[in-house]
Protein backbone atom coordinates (compact mmCIF):
# COMPACT_ATOMS: atom_id res chain seq x y z
CA UNK A 1 0.00 0.00 0.00
CA UNK A 2 2.82 2.53 0.83
CA UNK A 3 4.40 1.68 -2.50
CA UNK A 4 1.14 2.64 -4.29
CA UNK A 5 1.02 5.99 -2.50
CA UNK A 6 4.63 6.66 -3.41
CA UNK A 7 4.00 5.82 -7.05
CA UNK A 8 0.95 8.10 -7.20
CA UNK A 9 2.86 10.98 -5.64
CA UNK A 10 5.72 10.54 -8.11
CA UNK A 11 3.32 10.68 -11.08
CA UNK A 12 1.82 13.88 -9.77
CA UNK A 13 5.28 15.46 -9.33
CA UNK A 14 6.16 14.44 -12.88
CA UNK A 15 3.01 16.14 -14.19
CA UNK A 16 3.80 19.37 -12.34
CA UNK A 17 7.40 19.28 -13.55
CA UNK A 18 6.30 18.79 -17.17
CA UNK A 19 4.10 21.87 -16.95
CA UNK A 20 6.90 23.94 -15.48
CA UNK A 21 9.47 22.86 -18.06
CA UNK A 22 7.18 22.93 -21.17
CA UNK A 23 7.74 25.58 -23.89
CA UNK A 24 6.38 28.88 -22.60
CA UNK A 25 3.49 30.34 -24.67
CA UNK A 26 2.97 34.10 -24.85
CA UNK A 27 0.68 35.29 -22.06
CA UNK A 28 -1.11 37.74 -24.38
CA UNK A 29 -2.05 35.24 -27.12
CA UNK A 30 0.08 37.16 -29.58
CA UNK A 31 0.85 33.91 -31.38
CA UNK A 32 -2.85 33.43 -32.21
CA UNK A 33 -3.21 37.09 -33.17
CA UNK A 34 -0.20 36.74 -35.46
CA UNK A 35 -1.85 33.80 -37.20
CA UNK A 36 -5.04 35.81 -37.71
CA UNK A 37 -3.05 38.78 -39.02
CA UNK A 38 -1.18 36.54 -41.47
CA UNK A 39 -4.38 35.01 -42.82
CA UNK A 40 -6.08 38.39 -43.17
CA UNK A 41 -3.06 39.81 -44.96
CA UNK A 42 -3.04 36.93 -47.44
CA UNK A 43 -6.79 37.31 -48.07
CA UNK A 44 -6.53 41.06 -48.64
CA UNK A 45 -3.42 40.96 -50.86
CA UNK A 46 -3.94 40.15 -54.53
CA UNK A 47 -1.60 37.51 -55.93
CA UNK A 48 -0.69 38.68 -59.46
CA UNK A 49 0.54 35.20 -60.36
CA UNK A 50 -2.73 33.45 -59.52
CA UNK A 51 -4.46 32.20 -62.64
CA UNK A 52 -7.93 33.16 -61.43
CA UNK A 53 -6.92 36.75 -60.72
CA UNK A 54 -5.21 37.05 -64.11
CA UNK A 55 -8.40 35.81 -65.78
CA UNK A 56 -10.48 38.25 -63.73
CA UNK A 57 -8.41 41.20 -64.91
CA UNK A 58 -8.35 40.00 -68.52
CA UNK A 59 -12.17 39.95 -68.42
CA UNK A 60 -12.17 43.62 -67.42
CA UNK A 61 -13.51 42.90 -63.95
CA UNK A 62 -12.46 44.29 -60.60
CA UNK A 63 -11.12 42.03 -57.88
CA UNK A 64 -13.56 41.54 -55.03
CA UNK A 65 -11.63 43.77 -52.59
CA UNK A 66 -11.41 46.50 -55.22
CA UNK A 67 -15.19 46.32 -55.54
CA UNK A 68 -15.63 46.89 -51.82
CA UNK A 69 -13.39 49.95 -52.01
CA UNK A 70 -15.39 51.32 -54.94
CA UNK A 71 -18.82 50.64 -53.43
CA UNK A 72 -18.48 51.46 -49.73
CA UNK A 73 -17.63 54.61 -47.82
CA UNK A 74 -13.89 54.85 -47.17
CA UNK A 75 -12.59 52.62 -44.34
CA UNK A 76 -16.12 51.55 -43.35
CA UNK A 77 -15.89 47.82 -44.19
CA UNK A 78 -15.75 45.37 -41.29
CA UNK A 79 -15.43 41.79 -42.48
CA UNK A 80 -17.32 38.85 -41.03
CA UNK A 81 -15.55 35.51 -41.43
CA UNK A 82 -12.28 37.16 -42.45
CA UNK A 83 -10.16 34.02 -41.94
CA UNK A 84 -12.61 31.45 -43.24
CA UNK A 85 -11.11 29.28 -45.94
CA UNK A 86 -8.67 26.41 -46.43
CA UNK A 87 -5.38 26.53 -44.49
CA UNK A 88 -2.35 24.24 -44.64
CA UNK A 89 -0.55 24.48 -41.31
CA UNK A 90 3.20 24.13 -40.77
CA UNK A 91 4.46 22.94 -37.39
CA UNK A 92 7.17 25.24 -36.01
CA UNK A 93 7.77 23.67 -32.61
CA UNK A 94 6.05 22.03 -29.65
CA UNK A 95 2.47 23.36 -29.56
CA UNK A 96 3.35 25.92 -32.25
CA UNK A 97 2.34 26.23 -35.90
CA UNK A 98 1.92 28.83 -38.62
CA UNK A 99 -0.09 29.03 -41.86
CA UNK A 100 1.98 27.66 -44.74
CA UNK A 101 -0.70 28.48 -47.32
CA UNK A 102 -4.21 29.90 -47.29
CA UNK A 103 -6.99 29.87 -49.85
CA UNK A 104 -9.66 32.30 -48.55
CA UNK A 105 -13.35 31.64 -48.86
CA UNK A 106 -14.44 32.93 -52.24
CA UNK A 107 -17.34 34.86 -50.75
CA UNK A 108 -16.45 38.01 -48.81
CA UNK A 109 -19.03 39.21 -46.31
CA UNK A 110 -19.29 41.92 -43.74
CA UNK A 111 -20.70 45.29 -42.76
CA UNK A 112 -20.02 48.72 -44.24
CA UNK A 113 -21.62 52.04 -45.06
CA UNK A 114 -23.20 53.53 -48.17
CA UNK A 115 -23.34 57.32 -47.86
CA UNK A 116 -23.39 56.89 -44.11
CA UNK A 117 -26.05 54.15 -44.13
CA UNK A 118 -24.96 50.91 -42.48
CA UNK A 119 -25.47 47.85 -44.69
CA UNK A 120 -24.56 44.19 -44.78
CA UNK A 121 -22.69 43.04 -47.84
CA UNK A 122 -21.85 39.80 -49.62
CA UNK A 123 -19.51 39.73 -52.62
CA UNK A 124 -18.26 36.82 -54.73
CA UNK A 125 -14.59 36.30 -55.56
CA UNK A 126 -14.76 34.73 -59.02
CA UNK A 127 -10.96 34.54 -59.14
CA UNK A 128 -11.11 31.62 -56.68
CA UNK A 129 -12.68 28.44 -58.11
CA UNK A 130 -14.83 30.59 -60.44
CA UNK A 131 -17.12 31.40 -57.55
CA UNK A 132 -18.14 27.81 -56.85
CA UNK A 133 -18.91 26.69 -53.31
CA UNK A 134 -16.20 26.02 -50.77
CA UNK A 135 -16.35 24.80 -47.23
CA UNK A 136 -17.24 28.19 -45.78
CA UNK A 137 -19.50 29.83 -48.34
CA UNK A 138 -22.79 28.15 -47.45
CA UNK A 139 -22.39 28.75 -43.73
CA UNK A 140 -21.37 32.39 -44.25
CA UNK A 141 -24.27 33.01 -46.62
CA UNK A 142 -26.88 31.62 -44.24
CA UNK A 143 -25.35 33.53 -41.33
CA UNK A 144 -25.51 36.85 -43.16
CA UNK A 145 -29.14 36.32 -44.19
CA UNK A 146 -30.05 35.61 -40.57
CA UNK A 147 -28.03 38.61 -39.40
CA UNK A 148 -29.96 40.91 -41.72
CA UNK A 149 -33.21 39.75 -40.13
CA UNK A 150 -31.84 40.21 -36.61
CA UNK A 151 -30.27 43.64 -37.17
CA UNK A 152 -32.88 44.93 -39.65
CA UNK A 153 -30.16 46.13 -42.02
CA UNK A 154 -30.19 46.32 -45.84
CA UNK A 155 -28.24 43.69 -47.76
CA UNK A 156 -26.15 44.41 -50.87
CA UNK A 157 -25.22 41.40 -53.01
CA UNK A 158 -22.45 41.60 -55.61
CA UNK A 159 -22.81 38.44 -57.67
CA UNK A 160 -19.95 37.12 -59.78
CA UNK A 161 -20.23 33.34 -59.83
CA UNK A 162 -22.50 30.75 -58.29
CA UNK A 163 -22.72 32.36 -54.82
CA UNK A 164 -22.59 29.08 -52.96
CA UNK A 165 -23.83 26.85 -55.74
CA UNK A 166 -21.86 23.65 -56.01
CA UNK A 167 -19.95 21.93 -58.78
CA UNK A 168 -19.38 18.29 -59.59
CA UNK A 169 -16.06 18.45 -57.77
CA UNK A 170 -18.03 18.79 -54.53
CA UNK A 171 -19.11 15.17 -54.96
CA UNK A 172 -15.52 14.06 -55.35
CA UNK A 173 -14.36 16.02 -52.32
CA UNK A 174 -17.16 14.87 -50.04
CA UNK A 175 -17.31 11.33 -51.33
CA UNK A 176 -21.06 11.44 -51.72
CA UNK A 177 -23.73 13.37 -53.60
CA UNK A 178 -25.98 15.68 -51.58
CA UNK A 179 -29.61 16.74 -51.98
CA UNK A 180 -29.55 20.40 -53.15
CA UNK A 181 -31.48 22.12 -50.39
CA UNK A 182 -31.35 25.92 -50.53
CA UNK A 183 -31.42 26.55 -46.80
CA UNK A 184 -30.82 30.29 -46.98
CA UNK A 185 -33.82 31.04 -49.17
CA UNK A 186 -36.44 31.05 -46.40
CA UNK A 187 -34.47 33.85 -44.72
CA UNK A 188 -34.32 35.79 -47.99
CA UNK A 189 -38.10 35.58 -48.37
CA UNK A 190 -38.53 36.82 -44.80
CA UNK A 191 -36.30 39.80 -45.58
CA UNK A 192 -38.20 40.64 -48.76
CA UNK A 193 -41.56 40.62 -46.98
CA UNK A 194 -40.30 42.51 -43.94
CA UNK A 195 -39.09 45.31 -46.20
CA UNK A 196 -35.40 44.80 -45.44
CA UNK A 197 -33.85 46.14 -48.67
CA UNK A 198 -32.14 43.52 -50.82
CA UNK A 199 -30.13 45.19 -53.57
CA UNK A 200 -28.16 43.11 -56.07
CA UNK A 201 -25.62 43.78 -58.82
CA UNK A 202 -24.55 41.36 -61.54
CA UNK A 203 -20.85 42.11 -62.01
CA UNK A 204 -19.82 38.91 -63.77
CA UNK A 205 -21.46 35.65 -64.80
CA UNK A 206 -24.27 34.96 -62.31
CA UNK A 207 -24.92 31.23 -62.46
CA UNK A 208 -27.50 28.96 -60.83
CA UNK A 209 -27.93 29.91 -57.18
CA UNK A 210 -26.03 33.15 -57.76
CA UNK A 211 -28.51 34.09 -60.48
CA UNK A 212 -31.43 33.20 -58.19
CA UNK A 213 -30.01 35.30 -55.36
CA UNK A 214 -29.72 38.50 -57.39
CA UNK A 215 -33.06 38.03 -59.20
CA UNK A 216 -34.73 37.62 -55.79
CA UNK A 217 -33.66 41.11 -54.72
CA UNK A 218 -36.00 44.08 -54.39
CA UNK A 219 -33.82 45.81 -56.97
CA UNK A 220 -31.21 44.41 -59.34
CA UNK A 221 -28.81 45.95 -61.84
CA UNK A 222 -26.38 44.45 -64.36
CA UNK A 223 -23.06 45.85 -65.59
CA UNK A 224 -23.28 45.97 -69.40
CA UNK A 225 -19.56 45.35 -69.94
CA UNK A 226 -19.06 42.31 -67.70
CA UNK A 227 -22.49 41.06 -66.53
CA UNK A 228 -24.37 37.94 -67.61
CA UNK A 229 -26.91 35.66 -65.99
CA UNK A 230 -28.06 32.12 -66.71
CA UNK A 231 -29.31 28.91 -65.16
CA UNK A 232 -26.33 27.03 -66.55
CA UNK A 233 -23.27 28.01 -68.56
CA UNK A 234 -22.62 27.49 -72.28
CA UNK A 235 -20.99 24.06 -71.88
CA UNK A 236 -23.85 22.63 -69.83
CA UNK A 237 -26.38 24.14 -72.27
CA UNK A 238 -24.52 22.61 -75.20
CA UNK A 239 -24.81 19.12 -73.71
CA UNK A 240 -28.46 19.56 -72.72
CA UNK A 241 -29.98 21.44 -75.68
CA UNK A 242 -27.32 21.05 -78.41
CA UNK A 243 -27.06 24.83 -78.77
CA UNK A 244 -23.50 25.58 -79.85
CA UNK A 245 -21.25 28.63 -80.14
CA UNK A 246 -22.87 30.35 -77.17
CA UNK A 247 -20.95 32.80 -75.02
CA UNK A 248 -21.99 34.57 -71.82
CA UNK A 249 -23.48 37.55 -73.67
CA UNK A 250 -25.56 35.61 -76.21
CA UNK A 251 -26.78 33.19 -73.56
CA UNK A 252 -27.69 35.64 -70.81
CA UNK A 253 -26.21 39.08 -71.35
CA UNK A 254 -27.81 42.43 -70.52
CA UNK A 255 -29.65 42.71 -73.84
CA UNK A 256 -31.55 39.58 -72.84
CA UNK A 257 -32.19 39.98 -69.13
CA UNK A 258 -32.49 43.76 -68.86
CA UNK A 259 -35.17 43.70 -71.57
CA UNK A 260 -37.23 40.75 -70.31
CA UNK A 261 -37.56 41.87 -66.68
CA UNK A 262 -35.25 39.32 -65.08
CA UNK A 263 -32.94 42.18 -64.06
CA UNK A 264 -34.44 45.59 -63.33
CA UNK A 265 -31.83 48.00 -64.65
CA UNK A 266 -28.82 48.21 -66.94
CA UNK A 267 -25.62 50.05 -66.00
CA UNK A 268 -22.68 50.85 -68.22
CA UNK A 269 -20.13 49.36 -65.81
CA UNK A 270 -19.51 48.35 -62.21
CA UNK A 271 -19.13 51.92 -60.97
CA UNK A 272 -22.56 52.84 -62.36
CA UNK A 273 -24.05 49.69 -60.81
CA UNK A 274 -22.88 50.82 -57.39
CA UNK A 275 -24.16 54.35 -57.92
CA UNK A 276 -27.61 52.99 -58.80
CA UNK A 277 -27.58 50.87 -55.65
CA UNK A 278 -26.69 53.91 -53.54
CA UNK A 279 -29.48 55.89 -55.18
CA UNK A 280 -32.16 53.24 -54.65
CA UNK A 281 -31.14 52.74 -51.03
CA UNK A 282 -31.54 56.47 -50.40
CA UNK A 283 -35.30 56.09 -50.99
CA UNK A 284 -35.78 53.05 -48.74
CA UNK A 285 -36.01 52.49 -44.97
CA UNK A 286 -33.85 49.90 -43.21
CA UNK A 287 -36.96 47.80 -42.80
CA UNK A 288 -40.73 47.97 -43.06
CA UNK A 289 -40.85 48.95 -39.40
CA UNK A 290 -39.59 52.42 -40.36
CA UNK A 291 -40.74 55.29 -42.53
CA UNK A 292 -38.75 56.00 -45.69
CA UNK A 293 -35.95 58.54 -45.08
CA UNK A 294 -36.88 62.12 -45.90
CA UNK A 295 -34.41 64.83 -46.89
CA UNK A 296 -34.48 68.60 -47.14
CA UNK A 297 -35.57 69.74 -50.60
CA UNK A 298 -34.65 73.10 -52.09
CA UNK A 299 -37.31 72.70 -54.78
CA UNK A 300 -40.34 74.81 -53.74
CA UNK A 301 -43.43 72.70 -53.11
CA UNK A 302 -45.65 75.38 -54.66
CA UNK A 303 -43.59 75.60 -57.84
CA UNK A 304 -45.82 76.08 -60.91
CA UNK A 305 -45.14 75.10 -64.51
CA UNK A 306 -47.51 76.43 -67.13
CA UNK A 307 -45.93 74.15 -69.76
CA UNK A 308 -48.04 71.32 -68.27
CA UNK A 309 -51.13 73.05 -69.66
CA UNK A 310 -49.91 72.34 -73.19
CA UNK A 311 -48.28 68.93 -72.92
CA UNK A 312 -51.44 66.88 -73.62
CA UNK A 313 -52.37 67.31 -77.32
CA UNK A 314 -55.93 68.37 -78.11
CA UNK A 315 -56.08 65.65 -80.77
CA UNK A 316 -56.71 62.42 -78.83
CA UNK A 317 -54.61 60.30 -81.19
CA UNK A 318 -51.44 62.33 -80.76
CA UNK A 319 -48.74 61.25 -78.35
CA UNK A 320 -46.55 63.11 -75.82
CA UNK A 321 -43.59 62.31 -73.56
CA UNK A 322 -45.00 61.24 -70.16
CA UNK A 323 -41.58 61.40 -68.49
CA UNK A 324 -41.69 65.18 -68.90
CA UNK A 325 -44.76 65.25 -66.65
CA UNK A 326 -43.03 63.10 -64.03
CA UNK A 327 -39.82 65.12 -63.91
CA UNK A 328 -41.75 68.39 -63.87
CA UNK A 329 -43.94 67.44 -60.92
CA UNK A 330 -41.48 65.62 -58.62
CA UNK A 331 -38.48 67.23 -56.93
CA UNK A 332 -35.82 68.25 -59.43
CA UNK A 333 -33.24 65.52 -60.12
CA UNK A 334 -35.01 63.03 -57.85
CA UNK A 335 -36.55 60.78 -60.52
CA UNK A 336 -35.04 57.27 -60.70
CA UNK A 337 -36.63 54.91 -63.20
CA UNK A 338 -36.81 51.16 -62.56
CA UNK A 339 -37.07 48.79 -65.53
CA UNK A 340 -36.87 51.31 -68.39
CA UNK A 341 -35.94 48.63 -70.96
CA UNK A 342 -38.80 46.19 -70.37
CA UNK A 343 -42.57 46.43 -70.01
CA UNK A 344 -42.17 49.72 -71.84
CA UNK A 345 -45.89 50.53 -72.15
CA UNK A 346 -45.63 51.38 -68.43
CA UNK A 347 -43.20 53.61 -66.56
CA UNK A 348 -42.29 53.07 -62.93
CA UNK A 349 -39.72 54.31 -60.48
CA UNK A 350 -38.89 56.28 -57.37
CA UNK A 351 -38.82 60.02 -56.72
CA UNK A 352 -39.44 62.61 -54.01
CA UNK A 353 -42.08 65.25 -53.30
CA UNK A 354 -40.77 67.93 -50.96
CA UNK A 355 -37.96 65.57 -49.95
CA UNK A 356 -40.38 62.71 -49.18
CA UNK A 357 -39.75 59.41 -51.05
CA UNK A 358 -42.57 58.08 -53.23
CA UNK A 359 -43.17 55.50 -55.92
CA UNK A 360 -44.27 56.78 -59.32
CA UNK A 361 -46.43 54.98 -61.91
CA UNK A 362 -47.32 56.22 -65.37
CA UNK A 363 -48.43 54.75 -68.67
CA UNK A 364 -46.35 55.41 -71.76
CA UNK A 365 -48.51 56.49 -74.68
CA UNK A 366 -45.43 56.52 -76.93
CA UNK A 367 -45.31 52.70 -76.84
CA UNK A 368 -48.37 50.88 -78.16
CA UNK A 369 -50.51 53.85 -77.20
CA UNK A 370 -49.93 53.11 -73.52
CA UNK A 371 -52.11 49.99 -73.55
CA UNK A 372 -51.24 47.70 -70.64
CA UNK A 373 -49.61 44.54 -71.94
CA UNK A 374 -48.41 41.46 -70.04
CA UNK A 375 -44.88 42.74 -69.39
CA UNK A 376 -46.05 46.18 -68.25
CA UNK A 377 -48.53 44.56 -65.87
CA UNK A 378 -45.76 42.43 -64.38
CA UNK A 379 -43.52 45.46 -63.95
CA UNK A 380 -46.19 47.51 -62.20
CA UNK A 381 -47.15 44.56 -60.00
CA UNK A 382 -43.56 44.30 -58.82
CA UNK A 383 -43.35 48.05 -58.15
CA UNK A 384 -46.62 48.08 -56.21
CA UNK A 385 -45.36 45.30 -53.95
CA UNK A 386 -42.00 47.01 -53.50
CA UNK A 387 -43.66 50.25 -52.42
CA UNK A 388 -46.02 48.36 -50.12
CA UNK A 389 -43.29 46.57 -48.14
CA UNK A 390 -41.19 49.76 -48.02
CA UNK A 391 -44.09 52.05 -46.92
CA UNK A 392 -43.69 54.23 -50.01
CA UNK A 393 -46.83 56.13 -51.07
CA UNK A 394 -47.47 56.05 -54.81
CA UNK A 395 -48.23 58.88 -57.22
CA UNK A 396 -49.96 57.72 -60.43
CA UNK A 397 -50.28 59.62 -63.69
CA UNK A 398 -53.22 57.94 -65.38
CA UNK A 399 -53.46 57.75 -69.16
CA UNK A 400 -54.53 54.19 -69.90
CA UNK A 401 -56.60 53.24 -72.95
CA UNK A 402 -57.14 49.74 -71.54
CA UNK A 403 -55.40 46.41 -71.93
CA UNK A 404 -53.39 45.63 -75.04
CA UNK A 405 -55.45 43.84 -77.70
CA UNK A 406 -54.74 41.62 -80.68
CA UNK A 407 -53.32 38.15 -81.24
CA UNK A 408 -49.88 38.99 -79.80
CA UNK A 409 -51.50 40.32 -76.64
CA UNK A 410 -53.65 37.23 -76.28
CA UNK A 411 -50.69 34.89 -76.75
CA UNK A 412 -48.77 36.77 -74.08
CA UNK A 413 -51.56 36.14 -71.53
CA UNK A 414 -52.29 39.86 -71.18
CA UNK A 415 -55.53 39.35 -69.27
CA UNK A 416 -53.95 36.94 -66.79
CA UNK A 417 -51.14 39.33 -65.98
CA UNK A 418 -53.53 42.27 -66.05
CA UNK A 419 -55.67 40.55 -63.42
CA UNK A 420 -52.54 39.84 -61.36
CA UNK A 421 -51.87 43.57 -61.48
CA UNK A 422 -55.42 44.17 -60.31
CA UNK A 423 -54.86 41.79 -57.39
CA UNK A 424 -51.74 43.74 -56.46
CA UNK A 425 -53.65 47.02 -56.51
CA UNK A 426 -56.36 45.67 -54.24
CA UNK A 427 -54.14 43.60 -51.90
CA UNK A 428 -51.60 46.34 -51.22
CA UNK A 429 -52.42 49.13 -48.80
CA UNK A 430 -49.83 51.84 -49.37
CA UNK A 431 -51.48 55.24 -50.07
CA UNK A 432 -52.22 56.07 -53.73
CA UNK A 433 -52.82 59.42 -55.37
CA UNK A 434 -54.13 59.59 -58.94
CA UNK A 435 -53.59 62.40 -61.40
CA UNK A 436 -55.80 61.60 -64.41
CA UNK A 437 -53.93 63.30 -67.22
CA UNK A 438 -55.91 61.90 -70.14
CA UNK A 439 -57.53 58.49 -70.67
CA UNK A 440 -58.98 56.05 -68.14
CA UNK A 441 -60.83 53.27 -69.96
CA UNK A 442 -62.06 49.77 -69.33
CA UNK A 443 -61.05 47.21 -66.72
CA UNK A 444 -57.45 48.40 -66.73
CA UNK A 445 -58.46 51.98 -65.97
CA UNK A 446 -60.91 50.86 -63.32
CA UNK A 447 -58.35 48.73 -61.50
CA UNK A 448 -55.75 51.47 -61.46
CA UNK A 449 -58.18 54.15 -60.30
CA UNK A 450 -60.37 52.42 -57.77
CA UNK A 451 -58.06 50.37 -55.55
CA UNK A 452 -58.46 52.64 -52.51
CA UNK A 453 -61.64 53.76 -50.78
CA UNK A 454 -62.01 56.66 -50.71
CA UNK A 455 -59.95 57.40 -53.79
CA UNK A 456 -57.60 60.37 -53.62
CA UNK A 457 -57.29 61.96 -57.04
CA UNK A 458 -57.59 64.95 -59.30
CA UNK A 459 -58.09 65.22 -63.05
CA UNK A 460 -56.69 67.48 -65.69
CA UNK A 461 -58.96 69.31 -68.18
CA UNK A 462 -57.66 66.84 -70.79
CA UNK A 463 -59.30 63.92 -69.02
CA UNK A 464 -61.25 61.31 -71.00
CA UNK A 465 -62.87 58.22 -69.50
CA UNK A 466 -65.45 55.54 -69.96
CA UNK A 467 -65.90 51.86 -70.62
CA UNK A 468 -64.43 52.04 -74.12
CA UNK A 469 -62.51 54.63 -76.18
CA UNK A 470 -64.56 56.34 -78.88
CA UNK A 471 -62.20 54.97 -81.53
CA UNK A 472 -63.86 51.64 -82.26
CA UNK A 473 -66.52 52.17 -79.63
CA UNK A 474 -68.77 54.16 -81.98
CA UNK A 475 -68.43 51.46 -84.63
CA UNK A 476 -69.54 48.80 -82.13
CA UNK A 477 -72.39 50.72 -80.52
CA UNK A 478 -73.84 52.08 -83.79
CA UNK A 479 -73.04 49.23 -86.14
CA UNK A 480 -76.54 48.90 -87.64
CA UNK A 481 -77.06 52.65 -87.96
CA UNK A 482 -73.74 53.14 -89.73
CA UNK A 483 -74.41 50.23 -92.09
CA UNK A 484 -77.68 51.80 -93.11
CA UNK A 485 -75.99 55.16 -93.63
CA UNK A 486 -73.35 53.46 -95.76
CA UNK A 487 -76.03 52.35 -98.22
CA UNK A 488 -76.77 56.00 -99.02
CA UNK A 489 -73.16 57.12 -98.89
CA UNK A 490 -73.69 58.96 -95.60
CA UNK A 491 -71.60 56.78 -93.28
CA UNK A 492 -68.69 59.23 -92.89
CA UNK A 493 -71.01 62.17 -92.24
CA UNK A 494 -73.05 60.21 -89.71
CA UNK A 495 -69.94 58.96 -87.95
CA UNK A 496 -68.67 62.53 -87.68
CA UNK A 497 -71.99 63.65 -86.19
CA UNK A 498 -71.91 60.87 -83.62
CA UNK A 499 -68.29 61.54 -82.71
CA UNK A 500 -68.99 65.26 -82.24
CA UNK A 501 -71.94 64.49 -79.98
CA UNK A 502 -70.00 62.03 -77.84
CA UNK A 503 -67.01 64.32 -77.47
CA UNK A 504 -69.32 67.12 -76.34
CA UNK A 505 -70.93 64.81 -73.77
CA UNK A 506 -67.50 63.61 -72.62
CA UNK A 507 -66.45 67.07 -71.54
CA UNK A 508 -64.81 66.36 -68.15
CA UNK A 509 -66.69 69.28 -66.64
CA UNK A 510 -69.93 67.35 -67.18
CA UNK A 511 -68.43 64.47 -65.16
CA UNK A 512 -67.49 66.92 -62.40
CA UNK A 513 -71.06 68.33 -62.49
CA UNK A 514 -72.29 64.85 -61.56
CA UNK A 515 -69.44 64.40 -59.03
CA UNK A 516 -68.16 61.58 -61.17
CA UNK A 517 -64.72 63.08 -60.69
CA UNK A 518 -63.88 64.88 -57.48
CA UNK A 519 -61.89 67.84 -58.78
CA UNK A 520 -60.39 69.14 -62.01
CA UNK A 521 -57.26 71.20 -61.50
CA UNK A 522 -55.09 73.50 -63.56
CA UNK A 523 -52.14 71.29 -64.66
CA UNK A 524 -49.67 73.98 -63.58
CA UNK A 525 -50.75 73.40 -59.97
CA UNK A 526 -50.10 69.65 -60.01
CA UNK A 527 -46.86 69.77 -58.01
CA UNK A 528 -48.44 71.85 -55.26
CA UNK A 529 -51.40 69.46 -54.97
CA UNK A 530 -49.19 66.36 -54.98
CA UNK A 531 -46.76 67.79 -52.42
CA UNK A 532 -49.66 68.65 -50.14
CA UNK A 533 -50.87 65.04 -50.38
CA UNK A 534 -47.38 63.66 -49.69
CA UNK A 535 -46.99 65.94 -46.67
CA UNK A 536 -50.23 64.66 -45.17
CA UNK A 537 -49.30 61.04 -45.89
CA UNK A 538 -45.98 61.34 -44.08
CA UNK A 539 -47.41 63.29 -41.16
CA UNK A 540 -50.55 61.24 -40.54
CA UNK A 541 -50.89 58.08 -42.61
CA UNK A 542 -47.38 56.62 -42.45
CA UNK A 543 -47.24 56.70 -38.60
CA UNK A 544 -50.59 54.88 -38.48
CA UNK A 545 -49.36 52.40 -41.07
CA UNK A 546 -46.23 51.63 -39.03
CA UNK A 547 -48.38 51.02 -35.98
CA UNK A 548 -50.63 48.68 -37.97
CA UNK A 549 -47.62 46.72 -39.22
CA UNK A 550 -46.20 46.46 -35.71
CA UNK A 551 -49.49 45.11 -34.35
CA UNK A 552 -50.02 42.72 -37.25
CA UNK A 553 -53.07 44.44 -38.74
CA UNK A 554 -51.45 44.59 -42.16
CA UNK A 555 -48.97 42.16 -43.69
CA UNK A 556 -47.36 43.51 -46.87
CA UNK A 557 -45.97 40.79 -49.12
CA UNK A 558 -43.27 41.12 -51.77
CA UNK A 559 -42.45 37.45 -52.32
Amino acid sequence: MPDDKSSSAKKRLDQVNSHLTSPKLPPDYSDVLDQIHTLRTIAATPDPTRRGLIRQKQAGKLWVRERLDLLLDRDSFREIGSVSGTVIWEKTGPMREKPASFIPSNNVQGMGKLRGRRVLLTADDFSLRSGHADGATAGKTIYLEKLALALKLPVVKLVDGSSGGGSVTTIRTAGWSYLPYVSMYRHVVDQLNQGIPNLGAVVGPAIGLGAARVVSCHFSVMAADVGALFNAGPEVVKEATFEEDLDFQTLGGPMIHCTNGTIDNLAANEAECYEQIRTVLSFLPNSGREAPPTITSEDPEDREDEALRRIIPRRPTRMYNPRVIITTVVDRDSWFEIGPLWGRTAIGGLARLGGRPIGVISLNCEVNGGALDAAASQKLTRLLKLCDVMNLPILQFIDVPGYAIGTAAERAATMRWGVELGKAYFSTTTPLFNVITRRAYGVAGGLMLGARDPVMQVAWPSGQWGSLPLEGGIEVAHRHELREAEKTGQKAARYEELEEEYRRLMNPVRTANAFGVEEIIDPKDTRRVCCSWACHVYESMIPERLENRATGKIHPVFA
